[in-house]
């Protein structure tokens, strides 16, 4: 008789959930800064090309879980040992431009990313007042903000649930679309194949993408890895 046991269970975690949001932290920071999988390098091309450490960016990235929790959109992947193997992470706020820079010190080259973020937000929020004739509100969207995976084994189902389970409760809460900027284009194939998600193409037709041969600072990026952060959207 053979018995199959799933490798890994799903939920989507809340604020008094104290010690999953701490790993659901570090798995998102350690995916981002980088890691090894089956002899594989693993990274986010910005933060491999700049110079942002674990520490610094586990700290933002628990930040942004501390201040989104509540609206109920961060799922982690758990292995049999509790330990948390994937993280997406997402929040319905409208997108926020601050237009300065806001990190200093040895995590000042976040803001490089932040800028890059910043340019495709605003010039998607641009395009969606030209063609609705109005702004954006808190809660229209489901902002797909950080996704990381550290399992070695069955990433692709992990990827596919997690989304799954944010897209389909944003769906029973109203909300018209999912939205995420994706900045390589592994992340970009994923949304595609995973959650039938689209670049985003302006009223003109064009993508949203901000290059980063024109970035003074990620202009190393060799183009065979990633070209750009691009704007992928689906309707609900």
């Amino acid at each position: 008789m053979l018995i199959t046991q799933e490798l890994y269970t799903y939920e989507i975690i809340t604020k008094d959930q104290t010690a999953l949001i701490q790993k659901a932290a570090e798995c998102l920071a350690r995916s981002f800064i980088g890691l090894d999988v089956s002899g594989k390098w693993v990274q986010e091309p910005m933060v491999g090309q700049l110079n942002i450490s674990y520490e610094d960016f586990y700290h933002f990235t628990k930040d942004y879980l501390d201040s989104t929790i509540e609206q109920g959109y961060c799922a982690v992947a758990l292995d049999i040992n509790n330990n948390v193997v994937g993280a997406l992470a997402g929040d319905t706020n409208a997108p926020e431009i601050i237009g300065e820079d806001i990190f200093e010190g040895s995590f000042s080259d976040m803001n490089v990313i932040l800028r890059v973020l910043e340019d495709v937000d605003k010039r998607f929020m641009e395009d969606y007042k030209k063609r609705n004739g109005k702004e954006i509100k808190d809660g229209e969207f489901l902002h797909l903000f950080m996704l990381g995976v550290t399992a070695e084994h069955g990433r692709h189902e992990i990827i596919q649930q997690l989304g799954n389970s944010l897209l389909t409760k944003a769906s029973s809460q109203g909300v018209k679309a999912v939205l995420g900027e994706a900045t390589n284009p592994k992340s970009i194939r994923v949304m595609e194949k995973y959650h039938n998600m689209k670049k985003y193409e302006d009223i003109e037709g064009n993508y949203i993408v901000h290059k980063y041969s024109d970035n003074s600072k990620l202009n190393g990026i060799p183009a065979n890895v990633a070209d750009g952060t691009y704007i992928l959207i689906k309707e609900l």
